[in-house]
């Protein structure tokens, strides 16, 4: 080494000595994409290994800062700038295959390394939460006691003395019960001796394992999910293989990837199950633990108490839990490397599973990723596959469909019914937000003592709050940001009520009269508020909160009080079940026989050109809530654009019909999944100067483009301003991921997008 610098940047008289160079992903949002900052490290730190904590100084005041082992590199030219690792971390160490996940993730999602690798290990992981001491004690073989020991200190060498060598050490507490003493004095005197020797150690609680009524019988497969059970097990322990098992709802997908779960386990493999939302894993974990309640289960989402995901973060890495369930994180979740065998993405099509903050990662393809590290297949369930899916499985050749085309045996496919509602207003000017069609239905289901859903994707009792005169024009809009605000009832009937930006969360009182021409207002739209008030209107034996209940995000703010309002929906205690697309995903109910969707067109026209896609999924979705027994259920859809593909073709049940006229269309506008899209968002509170940024950013990315490469705008996005911060974006297509990464990263090279007021979206899936 040809020298060091100390703490004030001066070279040492004395440099320290040097045993490895390593580089080092800090914990602070810097290195966007990069490969780490290189130190140096001592020969008292030990090995030290990719994933490895350490604590580094950092910056011209030499801060103290955590960081992540992510390689060991060669000699530095210029070794004299090099600084020094001060210490290891107190954190476990990340697996190193996850280390090479998480480098992934930042080059490909343009996010700061340091702090990509630090989410992968959950917050109370890396305090420690939940961390008991136990005092383990065993006697000193040499040791020769003293001639006056009392009797209960006797008893005590004669109790540990009689013990198997694997019961040693044994902990303080039990060795005081086994002995029969009634205080620690006769132990604590016997370690001061020299008799025992105590030794401390921290262990974490035991993982909560859910709760489940009973341990069933597998049911026989169908011949349909026979030969896909079959297909799918010949890949098992054969490497990566990507397989999408397309079914209609109800169709026994679940017992399709339980068969498969089986094998890996039988195979002493561990297995990777993934959910699109924290409310369904309850119902995923009581359904993995009646059919393996043998094997121990670890839940990984964000939801559990500290203690409890610490304690199943440290089962998975362990490999005492082989099934790992999981929210969008858990495809982080520490299996033991080589063990993975199967990782299972259930409702991959779900938007739920892209995070909306840097990292910008679709769990989904991250955990495609991870399969093809570790060197094991991968299963995508979906009643209504994504597009991007879709498209892979027939473009690559280690991509597999599988289709259950028919539901399972005791369930019945639904009869759905298109109503125009703008025909039914028109007939029935008082029907409010349930016509006619909708409204006899409800009434007779209710009648013959079954259950009902009913679907609204919006919150709220009203949309807009307008005034009455049209010549006027005034509107609510929200001081900071470019949408109208969406009027909420009260907590209570007579409470009076309030309204609220979706997007800034701001809350003002309805003004009694317009402030522009002081003539009236009045609320325009309906959310879920409303239509509950519709439904006890017509409905006077129903109660709110118990026969009736409303499911959005509004009333299920947390998890237990979701699992507690669906166990009483299947119980039957509640006959209506109102919300929001919570409602869409993952209900098996025999006892819904309707299911009506109160406006179909919520997100259909919303500026994005996946909304037709959202659009059938929702509505496939929610429609095959019903029919889970052996009487055909009913579903009606409302709409005001009843010849519109997604929602005829949803309503018929031809998901291959839609997604390949989808398809066909994306490619003729070059649109993904037909190319790969960045977003580049501008954001600035004043508008000239993010108008000008947008501008110049335009100009300098196109400048790089390669061939195929395109660019769009700089425009004003849908919504222009959030938050006070006018939006501008530039949308960039390139033919495929290696070529559009090439243009980011030319663009990131020259530092184009480093400017806090720039955040960029690779794959995005959403555009408002």
């Amino acid at each position: 080494m040809s020298g060091s610098v100390d703490n004030a940047g001066v070279h040492e008289l004395f440099p320290e000595p040097v045993s490895s160079w390593i580089r080092v992903a800090v914990d602070r949002p810097i290195d966007v994409g990069g490969d780490g900052l290189t130190y140096a490290a001592g020969p008292d730190l030990g090995e030290l290994q990719p994933g490895d904590p350490v604590v580094v100084p950092l910056g011209r005041g030499n801060a103290r800062t955590g960081g992540w082992v992510v390689a060991e590199c060669e000699r530095p030219r210029d070794t004299a700038a090099i600084k020094h690792v001060l210490a290891r971390g107190e954190t476990p160490p990340i697996p190193q295959d996850l280390v090479a996940l998480g480098r992934w993730m930042a080059r490909y999602y343009l996010a700061p390394l340091g702090p990509t690798l630090s989410g992968l290990v959950p917050a109370p992981v890396k305090r420690g939460t939940g961390g008991v001491v136990r005092r383990m004690l065993e006697p000193v073989a040499a040791a020769e006691p003293p001639a006056r020991l009392g009797p209960a200190q006797r008893t005590i060498l004669d109790v540990i003395g009689r013990l198997a060598p694997n019961a040693l050490p044994i902990e303080r507490k039990t060795l005081r019960d086994l002995a029969g003493v009634a205080t620690y004095g006769p132990i604590d005197a016997l370690v001061r001796h020299g008799l025992l020797t105590e030794t401390k150690r921290t262990d974490i609680a035991t993982a909560w394992q859910p709760h489940h009524l009973d341990v069933a019988a597998a049911p026989t497969p169908t011949e349909d999910q026979h030969a896909v059970i079959n297909a799918i097990a010949d890949s098992l322990g054969r490497g990566f293989h990507a397989h999408v098992l397309r079914g209609v709802t109800g169709s026994g997908k679940t017992e399709v990837y339980l068969r498969l779960i089986e094998q890996v386990l039988a195979a002493a493999g561990s297995v990777l199950v993934l959910v699109p939302e924290i409310a369904l894993t309850p119902q995923t974990a009581s359904r993995l633990a009646a059919r393996f309640p043998s094997e121990q289960l670890a839940i990984m989402h964000s939801a559990l108490p500290a203690a409890a995901r610490h304690a199943h973060w440290q089962a998975a890495r362990r490999g005492d839990a082989r099934i790992v369930l999981g929210a969008r994180s858990g495809v982080f979740a520490p299996i033991p490397p080589g063990k993975l065998g199967l990782i299972v993405v259930d409702e991959e099509h779900d938007a739920s599973f892209k995070q909306d903050a840097a990292p910008r990662y679709h769990g989904r393809d991250v955990a495609i990723r991870r399969a093809a590290t570790a060197d094991c297949p991968i299963l995508l369930c979906s009643a209504t596959p994504s597009l991007e899916t879709w498209h892979n499985a027939q473009a690559r050749p280690d991509w597999s469909v599988h289709r259950l085309a028919r539901r399972a045996p005791g369930l019945t496919v639904p009869r759905t019914r298109v109503v125009d509602i703008r025909k039914e207003i028109k007939a029935d000017p008082g029907c409010g937000s349930i016509g006619p069609t909708l409204r006899a239905a409800l009434h007779r289901t209710l009648d013959e003592g079954h259950q009902a859903l009913l679907l609204l994707n919006r919150r709220g009792w009203a949309t807009l709050l307008a005034c009455a005169d049209r010549r006027c024009g005034w509107s609510l809009q929200c001081d900071h940001c470019d949408v109208t605000m969406v009027f909420h009832r009260g907590s209570e009937r007579a409470a009076p009520g309030f309204l609220r930006c979706h997007h800034c969360h701001r809350e003002v009182r309805q003004p009694r009269t317009c402030p522009e021409c002081g003539g009236r207002v009045l609320r325009q739209g309906a959310g879920t508020q409303r239509v509950e008030e519709d439904v006890l209107a017509m409905r006077p034996d129903l109660e709110e909160g118990h026969s009736l209940i409303r499911m959005d995000s509004d009333s299920m703010q947390h998890i237990d009080r979701f699992q507690r309002v669906l166990s009483r929906f299947q119980s039957g205690e509640v006959r209506v079940l109102l919300g929001t697309q919570m409602i869409a995903k993952g209900l098996d109910v025999p006892g819904v026989r309707l299911v009506g969707v109160i406006d179909a067109d919520t997100s259909m026209h919303m500026p994005d050109f996946r909304a037709s896609e959202r659009t059938f999924q929702l509505i496939s979705q929610v429609t095959g809530r019903c029919g889970r027994s052996e009487t055909a259920g009913d579903a009606i859809v409302q709409t005001r654009d009843p010849d519109a593909p997604s929602i005829v073709l949803a309503a018929a049940g031809q998901a291959e019909r839609f997604l390949e006229s989808e398809l066909a269309q994306r490619h003729e506008a070059g649109l993904p999944p037909a190319t790969r899209m960045a977003r580049v968002l501008i954001a600035d509170e004043q508008l000239t100067r993010c108008d000008a940024d947008a501008a110049r950013l335009a100009d300098a990315i196109g400048v790089l483009a390669g061939p195929g490469d395109e660019i769009m705008g700089p425009m004003p996005c849908p919504i222009p301003r959030i938050r006070a911060r006018h939006r501008r974006e530039v949308l960039l297509t390139s033919p495929n991921a290696g070529s559009l990464q090439r243009w980011v990263h030319a663009a990131l090279g020259e530092g184009l997008l480093a400017a806090p007021t720039v955040s960029v979206d690779i794959d995005p899936i959403s555009l408002l």
